[in-house]
């Protein structure tokens, strides 16, 4: 062998030595990382649910709160929407549909993840103490449903039930516009399953006055009842075009309410 080939062949093998270091290195890491997600998952949301997990008030993001709290404080609000992910998404991944909005003078506090028992935490720790909104809109539970297997309709709907009379009661100027949970998942799944029985729990809140109840979800929906990729692409968070089925449905219900 010449040396010149003894040198690449050294080299070969020093390089394949260290690749293979770098890729258990790597491998090491992404077992590493899966473990404190599963971690993470394991303890927030896939412990057993107890009946009164969903209406038992619980910190998870102070930090949004904090924000939600100095934007309350800003004024200059008559239009609130309280919720999950859905909610918080919308000026990003909806901004043309949301600036449409601004002459209800809005503003959002929705947080990713979020179930009945964190929203009904930040209301009762002030985010709507500092102003008086003309109508509160809420979209929550789809977490509920979707993070705990245990969960009940009952459960997720006295949690709902429980955020509305705590919102009567700080801010008792203010309508609320409550929203059916939007479709998640494949039609025949236990998620959508146990959503639409939800729903059907949550609209004898409505009295008509104070409070009202509006269902759009088979607005998302194509006439299979799936969810086109076009308006829910993961099947859960609203596209663009999602925002704006949406923001009509607000534009025919909010003057009504406003009267």
């Amino acid at each position: 062998m010449t040396v010149p080939s003894a040198k690449k062949r050294v080299a070969a093998v020093i390089g394949g030595c260290v690749a293979g270091v770098l890729l258990l290195g790597a491998v090491f890491a992404v077992s590493q990382c899966d473990r404190k997600v599963a971690a993470h998952f394991q303890r927030m949301h896939l412990k057993p649910r107890k009946a009164d997990d969903a209406i038992t008030a619980i910190s998870k993001d102070p930090d949004r709160h904090a924000q939600f709290l100095e934007r309350s404080k800003q004024g200059n609000i008559d239009l609130v929407f309280l919720g999950d992910s859905i909610t918080d998404r919308w000026p990003r991944v909806g901004e043309w549909s949301w600036l449409k909005l601004a002459p209800y003078k809005p503003a959002n506090f929705g947080i990713e993840g979020d179930c009945t028992e964190h929203l009904l935490w930040r209301i009762e720790h002030g985010e709507l103490d500092a102003i008086s909104p003309k109508i509160v809109v809420v979209l929550i539970g789809s977490n509920n449903v979707f993070y705990f297997a245990d969960e009940t309709p009952e459960w997720t709907a006295r949690g709902i039930e429980k955020i509305v009379t705590v919102i009567q009661k700080r801010s008792p100027a203010s309508k609320v516009l409550l929203f059916g949970i939007f479709p998640r998942d494949e039609k025949d799944s236990r998620v959508q399953r146990t959503i639409t029985a939800v729903n059907q729990q949550i609209q004898h809140f409505s009295d008509g006055a104070h409070v009202h109840f509006a269902d759009i979800g088979a607005q998302f929906l194509d006439g299979d009842g799936n969810i086109p990729a076009d308006i829910m692409p993961d099947k859960v968070h609203l596209s663009a075009k999602g925002y704006a089925i949406w923001y009509r449905s607000l534009e025919s219900i909010l003057p009504g309410m406003l009267k």
